[in-house]
């Protein structure tokens, strides 16, 4: 299970990413700039491709995270337009902790409640809403 966090914005430019290589899907500008404003406070990869979008890994409390970024944009689109994105938090779980249904993620969890604040503290950033 993870947790999903939709937005407007027009702070990404996607014209400048790097092409995904399995799907032409958008979404590395905002995982570099959580990077950027993380700003060394917590261990972040640097984002990566998968078919669904983008991802990097994050150490929260000497847990793994994984951090996902997508946005809904086709060529031809305006790069620079207000466009819609989805946000994602993945626990990463033992499979003790899985079997025995333990430390899930949940709208409370603390990085969960940190990304959603970053998010929502940005004044260009609207319609944030938990999917």
């Amino acid at each position: 299970m993870h947790i999903a966090i939709s937005f407007k914005t027009s702070k990404f430019n996607v014209s400048n990413e790097n092409k995904n290589p399995i799907n032409p899907i958008y979404g590395e500008s905002l995982l570099k700039w959580l990077k950027l404003e993380l700003n060394s406070s917590h261990e972040i990869t640097e984002p990566d491709a998968e078919d669904w979008g983008w991802y990097s890994n994050i150490i929260w409390n000497d847990r793994e995270y994984i951090l996902g970024a997508s946005t809904f944009y086709k060529d031809g689109d305006d790069p620079n337009s207000e466009l819609e994105w989805i946000f994602q938090i993945d626990k990463q779980r033992s499979f003790i902790e899985k079997l025995l249904g333990k430390e899930k993620i949940s709208r409370s969890d603390e990085c969960v409640l940190f990304f959603k604040s970053k998010l929502e503290a940005e004044s260009d950033i609207n319609s944030l809403a938990f999917e």
